[in-house]
């Protein structure tokens, strides 16, 4: 198992924040089957070879997602996607 940490600060507000990972989860969970829930300001995620969390709040976002062995061979592009995201949803 491969272990990604993704955070980055932010000024947007926590709800702001909150409805923006709500839409990526939509999105993801079209394209890529993966289920999704709320627990409190933690977005619980999971598929078939990885699960991982969004934890939102005021000040921060914090992207934390395991993989599974079939999927670690690509754990530096998802990373980097992951990052690419956060870096461009956050500046918009």
């Amino acid at each position: 198992m491969s272990r990604i940490v993704v955070e980055r600060q932010h000024s947007l507000g926590r709800e702001a924040v909150r409805t923006m990972a709500e839409e990526l989860a939509e999105f993801l969970s079209n394209k890529y089957d993966i289920r999704y829930r709320w627990h409190d300001d933690v977005l619980v995620f999971k598929r078939v070879g990885a699960h991982g969390r969004v934890i939102v709040d005021p000040q921060r976002v914090r992207v934390e997602l395991d993989l599974g062995f079939l999927l670690m061979a690509f754990e530096r592009t998802i990373r980097q996607e992951i990052e690419n995201t956060l870096d461009e949803t956050l500046s918009a």
